[in-house]
């Protein structure tokens, strides 16, 4: 490799911050050339281990990465000279997959589902009510109660929270009160989220989004 590495401290190429070579490894997308896909004379090398090694011809840097059975990843395109670092680009690969994949497990949305009654809702109709909202408890979603006000009913609210009240005692082992039942405008709303582990799992990666069933 003589005559291959120029010095470490050189004025002509200051030292690439290692903090500033994570960033870029961590943000290593497909475009980014590997190996024989590498163009230019000069890069500047990093190891394995974080140590840098300094600016080298791009055959010696090829051939040191080869020497390891490791790869020489073109991590900063931009900069002058091109930061390469020598890895496992394919193990590389593989854990920045799995983060990604674990990383979305953790930003499960959790959707809200609408039930929209009346104060003067028929028995038969609220036990159908209630069934829904314990099956949307159950998985996991949260529960938005509306009641819905018409004509002169609105100077009752008292009507409006009995059935809130109701509902909240026949769903009381599967939810807890996030926000209890409060008028807005014609309308009083309860919402109520689930307690334990949901059920199926079938929300993950979903955005936040409302399934609004017609009113009774």
């Amino acid at each position: 490799m003589s005559g291959g590495v120029r010095g470490r401290g050189s004025s002509h190429s200051p030292s690439y911050s290692l903090s500033v070579l994570d960033k870029e490894v961590h943000s290593i997308s497909k475009d980014l050339r590997v190996n024989d896909q590498i163009r230019g004379r000069e890069v500047r090398v990093v190891s394995e281990t974080g140590e840098q090694l300094g600016i080298m011809m791009l055959r010696d840097a090829l051939r040191v990465a080869a020497e390891r059975n490791l790869d020489l990843v073109e991590v900063a395109p931009t900069a002058r000279p091109p930061v390469c670092r020598i890895m496992d680009y394919g193990r590389f690969k593989y854990e920045q997959a799995k983060r990604d994949r674990e990383s979305r497990k953790k930003q499960h949305s959790v959707r809200i589902k609408e039930v929209q009654m009346r104060p003067t809702i028929e028995d038969h109709d609220f036990d159908v009510w209630v069934k829904r909202g314990e099956r949307f408890l159950r998985e996991g979603d949260k529960v938005k109660v509306v009641i819905k006000f018409r004509g002169r009913e609105i100077h009752h609210p008292e009507l409006g929270k009995q059935v809130c009240e109701r509902f909240v005692q026949e769903l009381s082992k599967f939810c807890t009160i996030e926000r209890p039942p409060r008028v807005e405008g014609r309308n009083m709303i309860l919402i109520l989220a689930p307690t334990g582990e949901k059920e199926g799992g079938r929300h993950s990666g979903q955005d936040q989004a409302k399934d609004a069933p017609q009113s009774v």
